[in-house]
């Protein structure tokens, strides 16, 4: 392993943890707040399988000698993280504790939008020439099929039904759409991440993506403005949203007032 070639992977593991982690707590939220109880059961479930991504990401960096797996969640700097802006996000007015005014058309598309590149991507990563990486996208893969089966599922029943909820949902595709080219930017690594065979081109994921996403727009005759965008900042480059030392102080709460404590 060349230096160029663990800077590459440790970089494309922290894009793959951090996305992981931040968006399974943003998820967690939504306990007892969903639209009804059987979601609350799934998206528990969902928010669940994904820290346990995270956890397998986190984990290879630890073997690598960045650090143990809860340092690495609890205690890097906000400015550390890789993760896209977008999934830091809150999601909506007020806090889990205090008034949640939560946007669920948000949550959906959000997770829509994610849910749809994590797949492309972990087929991509499944033909790695990191064996260690190229298996753990192999088992997530057999979880992830199924959130991603929940999205659309979502996303379809409420672009087509109430006039109120197309408008909610279109409003949210706006400002996601506005914010997910930060998703599809591999950041600083980018040409050394594909150039040694750690992933495909970041061009080339993008355009599946967006392969992807269009013929689920065509199902509900929608069209999108224009290009994903980084109106919520560069994540990957470190610019984050202050919604990211919000989300990193209540995660990493216990594990300050006790690092002995077990993080996960």
């Amino acid at each position: 392993m060349t230096p160029e070639y663990k800077k590459a992977l440790v970089s494309l593991l922290y894009n793959l943890a951090d996305d992981n982690f931040i968006l399974a707590y943003r998820g967690s939220e939504w306990l007892g707040l969903a639209p009804h109880i059987e979601e609350d059961v799934a998206f528990s479930s969902i928010n669940q399988d994904m820290m346990g991504h995270a956890v397998m990401y986190y984990s290879l960096l630890e073997t690598l000698g960045e650090g143990p797996i809860d340092e690495l969640a609890h205690r890097r700097e906000a400015t550390a993280f890789k993760n896209a802006s977008v999934l830091e996000l809150k999601n909506g007015k007020g806090d889990y504790l205090h008034e949640p005014k939560f946007d669920w058309a948000f949550t959906v598309v959000r997770s829509l939008f994610f849910s749809t590149y994590k797949k492309e991507r972990l087929q991509a990563i499944r033909r790695s020439n990191y064996e260690p990486l190229a298996q753990a996208a192999a088992k997530i893969l057999t979880e992830h099929s199924y959130h991603l089966m929940h999205w659309e599922t979502w996303f379809v029943q409420l672009m087509t039904s109430t006039v109120e909820a197309r408008r909610r949902m279109e409003a949210a595709l706006i400002k996601v759409w506005a914010c997910f080219g930060d998703v599809l930017s591999y950041g600083a690594e980018k040409k050394s991440i594909s150039a040694n065979g750690l992933l495909l081109q970041e061009e080339e994921l993008s355009e599946r993506w967006l392969k992807r996403i269009h013929s689920l727009f065509e199902k509900v005759s929608y069209t999108p403005n224009g290009h994903p965008g980084f109106s919520s900042g560069h994540g990957r480059m470190g610019a984050h949203t202050e919604d990211l030392g919000q989300a990193l102080a209540t995660l990493s709460e216990v594990y300050q007032s006790d690092p002995l404590a077990t993080g996960w």
